[in-house]
């Protein structure tokens, strides 16, 4: 599967892009390496990515700003944040702005050739394995297939983790998806960090599923999330 997968990195430390970028085009990527989000953009006008990586704090255009003009135009690409900045809110900024992933400075390189090879099998297999496509929650319409969430004619576009998330809720309305169950199914772990992530998506879905007052996800304290209508 590698080395049907396109990357595009930016970052703009020339020493550690060309670090990591030897070391991805070793697991079998490939590779482009940019050191700014201006050639970044100029790349992406012309060119389709597997997945792209973002380094946050860049001069001009920052990691963020990126994330939100790609995702004016592309909302499933997946993405993946690499930063030093630590705090909850720059985490909750990064979800925000469109990302599926953030990994901390210093990483293993290990641990980022898994977080690609988990996120680009999840947008595959989100788009091969869900039927029916269409189903219903509530007075809303949810696409699997294309990520999207239709009330009364508005389309809502997913990210392809938001999408997986919301898949597994409503495979299973109703009754209660433990945070452990979907930590392990989505992330692959049910660490801290992933924990925190979690709950930043459960907010945005809820904010997506906001139209219709019939529509919930519980949050059953210590145990997990229930979709209900």
């Amino acid at each position: 599967m590698a080395n049907s997968i396109s990357i595009l990195l930016v970052e703009d430390e020339q020493s550690l892009g060309s670090i990591i970028a030897e070391n991805l085009g070793a697991a079998g990527f490939q590779v482009t390496h940019v050191m700014s989000g201006e050639q970044a953009l100029e790349l992406l006008k012309k060119n389709e990515f597997t997945l792209l990586i973002f380094d946050v704090m860049m001069p001009g255009i920052d990691g963020f700003e990126l994330a939100r003009t790609v995702r004016q135009s592309d909302q499933t690409v997946p993405i993946i944040f690499l930063t030093s900045k630590t705090m909850p809110q720059d985490v909750v900024e990064g979800f925000e702005s469109g990302g599926n992933d953030y990994l901390r400075k210093p990483f293993a390189m290990q641990e980022l050739v898994i977080r690609i090879k988990v996120l680009v099998s999840e947008g595959r297999l989100l788009k091969k394995d869900t039927t029916p496509a269409k189903v219903s929650i509530g007075q809303y319409q949810f696409d699997s297939v294309k990520q999207q969430l239709i009330f009364n004619l508005r389309v809502q576009t997913l990210t392809a983790r938001e999408a997986e998330l919301l898949w597994l809720l409503y495979k299973n309305h109703q009754q209660l998806s433990s945070k452990k169950t979907i930590l392990e199914a989505i992330w692959g772990d049910d660490n801290f960090f992933n924990s925190r992530t979690l709950d930043v998506f459960i907010t945005k879905l809820r904010k997506l599923l906001q139209e219709d007052p019939g529509v919930q996800i519980i949050n059953v304290r210590g145990m997990g999330y229930k979709l209900v209508w």
